[in-house]
């Protein structure tokens, strides 16, 4: 998908640091509809626990802190749509978290569903939210990237944020237009990636590694 868009002025917030945290992260975490994420790396994200007690340190080993995918699971089951497009294979963390939300697991809650789907051209950072809010930088979906761990662990990363309609709709049509994308050659799959990926994807380019039934009407196989 080639374009380039006629310059016109535009609604943009800047973000730096934690700011990933507080304006994405949190957004992600409010959906109420949908949530599309495009990333490089997909890592294990700690988020803080809203239910924890106000007035104490949150800290990982006080259970404070929770897998970003038990915040996912719970939206599933609440009717979000999350779709995911990655370039590298999950995480161990990831994954072994991942197994233990039902509803992620499962590929579909009552009403919402979630999708992973691996390709390995992906280097774009999107997040939206809604189809009202997006998220475009350097950030990949990891602690490190979005501001989540401590001030002297964090990548160098900076981001725009804007709620624009028109930027809104290219954003969203260029995620779509790749995660439907059809399959290309299974030998130029071998190539580009290792035999650690292989193993996850089966060798197609893309490939939904978990997917609802109503999001795989595309589906490669």
């Amino acid at each position: 998908m080639d374009f380039i868009r006629v310059s016109r002025p535009v609604s943009l917030a800047l973000l730096g640091g934690r700011g990933h945290y507080e304006a994405v992260v949190q957004a992600v975490m409010n959906a109420e509809r949908s949530v599309w994420i495009a990333t490089a790396n997909l890592k294990e994200l700690m988020v803080e626990d809203a239910r924890a007690r106000p007035g104490r340190r949150r800290t990982a080993r006080n259970g404070e802190y929770r897998s970003v995918l038990q915040v996912f699971d719970e939206l599933v089951v609440s009717g979000v749509e999350i779709r995911i497009l990655h370039a590298s294979p999950p995480s161990l963390p990831f994954r072994q978290e991942l197994r233990r939300c039902a509803h992620l697991k499962a590929g579909n809650g009552r009403r919402g569903s979630f999708e992973l789907r691996l390709c390995p051209r992906v280097h774009c950072k999107i997040v939206v939210v809604d189809g009202t809010i997006v998220y475009l930088g350097s950030a990949n979906w990891t602690g490190a990237g979005l501001g989540a761990k401590g001030e002297g662990r964090r990548n160098f990363e900076l981001g725009l944020l804007s709620r624009d309609d028109l930027l809104l709709d290219d954003v969203q049509a260029f995620f779509r237009c790749h995660l439907a994308r059809p399959a290309l050659h299974r030998l130029q799959a071998a190539r580009l990636m290792p035999a650690a990926a292989r193993l996850t994807v089966r060798e197609p380019l893309y490939r939904p590694i978990i997917a609802s039934p109503q999001l795989v009407k595309a589906s490669v196989v």
